[in-house]
């Protein structure tokens, strides 16, 4: 066997990226109920994605009320949980599998492959992580929110190699190039791989330090080709 576990991105590969425009269209509507302006709210929301993916805020709340006091606006705690209850709805019922997830997880759990995912993400992700149909086929889930280190620091690669008890060299890393995570595996020591959407529309989808471009490593179309990577 030449490798012995298999690392996976999270959006993009194992499950898809949630629609840009439905994002912010929730996002849009918060911003409508708190009486904050749309694009205020929008602008540094973004601008605070760092912040939400290594755990300084805690809770989408925490993150509204910096917002509301950065624009001096004030706002009911009751209906910012309303609100964030209501964004937290849509991003459940936004996560879906990608095609061939199941079956590809499952097959390497039972050719004796150890498993794991590695996502930058806000503390909401795992929450719904744990009924994610794909949850109970994974060894290890690293949450960036959770250890408060984004990839492509070779720490969080690190902190999947320790749990899953095996060498890097040992790993084959999946993901879709967002935040530069394929040089990071590579730096830290594992073998990485593209995988392309073409289903997806990158137009629609929300990209940060994307290098799938002008990645020159190895590349796939599909999840099921991840099988034939280890024959």
């Amino acid at each position: 066997m030449r490798y012995k576990a298999v690392i996976f991105d999270l959006f993009g590969t194992l499950i898809y990226k949630l629609s840009l425009r439905g994002y912010t269209e929730s996002l849009r509507r918060i911003a409508s109920a708190l009486s904050i302006p749309p694009d205020d709210f929008i602008q540094l929301w973004f601008a605070t994605q760092n912040e939400r993916g290594v755990g300084i805020f805690q809770s989408y709340e925490e993150n509204i009320r910096y917002i509301c006091d950065k624009l001096g606006i004030h706002a009911e705690d009751a209906r910012i949980e309303q609100e964030v209850q209501t964004h937290f709805n849509y991003t459940a019922s936004s996560v879906r599998p990608r095609p061939h997830a199941i079956e590809v997880l499952s097959n390497l759990k039972s050719n004796g492959y150890k498993t794991g995912l590695i996502t930058d993400c806000a503390a909401s992700i795992p929450k719904i992580y744990k009924d994610m149909p794909i949850a109970p086929f994974l060894d290890v889930a690293i949450f960036s929110c959770a250890v408060g280190i984004q990839k492509p620091d070779p720490r969080i690669y690190q902190m999947a190699i320790e749990q899953l008890a095996v060498r890097p060299e040992d790993c084959l890393y999946i993901g879709d190039g967002d935040d530069n995570e394929l040089t990071g595996a590579l730096e830290a020591g594992m073998h990485p791989v593209l995988i392309r959407n073409p289903d997806e529309d990158s137009n629609d989808v929300h990209h940060t330090d994307w290098e799938a471009g002008a990645w020159q490593g190895p590349a796939i179309q599909s999840l099921q080709e991840v099988l034939n990577l280890l024959k």
